[in-house]
């Protein structure tokens, strides 16, 4: 399984971003899929999770700003980011977490742990 993602940079506050996250090797269809991010110095935070029946999950700190969505014949997840504030500068994953659902919360999980791993893409807000 490989995951990479693509699609992060250097916002202003108030931007948006579109993250990709292209697959081989699954196919996201049929999998629960998520993106977890990590600012310096702090623990990883998943903040989005879409599973094979397009349910989904999110972070109560990007509810309302943040859409996670997929396209399963290019097998690619994406990760839609509206009105950026510097709190969300990090780096960006996605992840792949096995054919069971989205988890129950409070974190915006899939209920399997997540398996695989993309090398990451890095987000930074700028105020």
């Amino acid at each position: 399984v490989e995951l990479v993602e693509s699609g992060g940079g250097s916002v202003q506050t108030g931007g948006s971003l579109r993250l990709s996250c292209r697959a081989s090797g699954v196919k996201i269809g049929a999998y629960c899929m998520g993106w977890v991010r990590q600012a310096p110095g702090k623990e990883r935070e998943g903040i989005a999770a879409i599973d094979s029946d397009g349910d989904t999950i999110y972070a109560g700190s990007v509810k309302g700003r943040f859409t996670i969505s997929k396209d399963n014949a290019k097998n690619t997840l994406f990760l839609q980011m509206n009105s950026l504030q510097p709190e969300d500068t990090a780096m960006y994953y996605c992840a792949e977490g096995g054919t069971y659902g989205v988890g129950a919360g409070p974190e915006a999980t899939c209920h399997h742990e997540y398996i695989d791993w993309g090398q990451g893409t890095q987000v930074t807000v700028s105020s």
